[in-house]
């Protein structure tokens, strides 16, 4: 029996993949959860042999933090991420975290299935539009840190909150805006936040 812990914001959406995983006999789906912080709670407590994770949660954990987290805490588990969204740079992240699957939610329901089976044979499943485009997706050029403040910003903190946050001065917090806002190219902040947002870099 493949055990798979399945986490997703959308009630509906929870719902109706939990019952579609349920029909399949050799899959029991041994928890749901709401947001990226729960998915590794439950993990903990039910020690799924797979977590189908959605890449956009809300809280302090979206999918791909909390897969990374899986990843250190429970290498047993292996990680198939869902999401609505084929964002090349999402692709990336994923595949640096560790993940061994990534399935979109238009992909017919017969495809996440059996993406189960094959991440809990060994297998990496790709959802065959994405990985020619991640090809052509020049690299995330933000460092961790410029990343992390940059998702701060797009949470609506200011420079001297992002400080406290991050345990540096508003200054270097500023710096590493600039760089940020000249790395991409952007007209300020906001632009900055849009750019790396659409190409999936926070």
């Amino acid at each position: 029996m493949i055990r798979v812990l399945l986490a997703e914001d959308q009630h509906v959406i929870r719902g109706a993949l939990a019952a579609l995983l349920g029909l399949e006999e050799d899959i029991e789906v041994v928890a749901t959860v709401d947001s990226g912080a729960a998915a590794v709670d439950a993990a903990r407590v039910y020690e799924p042999d797979v977590a189908v994770l959605d890449i956009d949660m809300p809280g302090t954990m979206d999918g791909l933090q909390a897969a990374a987290v899986l990843r250190e805490k429970l290498p047993g588990c292996r990680v198939l991420m869902l999401t609505a969204y084929g964002k090349p740079g999402h692709l990336r992240r994923a595949l640096g975290a560790g993940v061994a699957g990534f399935v979109l939610k238009t992909a017919p329901p017969e495809q996440l299935v059996a993406a189960v089976r094959k991440v809990v044979a060994g297998e990496r499943v790709l959802d065959p539009s994405l990985a020619v485009t991640a090809w052509d997706l020049a690299d995330n050029p933000l460092t961790p840190r410029e990343a992390e403040v940059l998702r701060l910003v797009a949470s609506g903190a200011d420079a001297a909150e992002i400080a406290q946050q991050v345990h540096l001065t508003a200054g270097t917090v500023r710096n590493y805006l600039t760089a940020v806002v000249t790395k991409l190219n952007a007209r300020n902040r906001t632009d900055a936040v849009r750019i790396a947002t659409e190409a999936g870099w926070i």
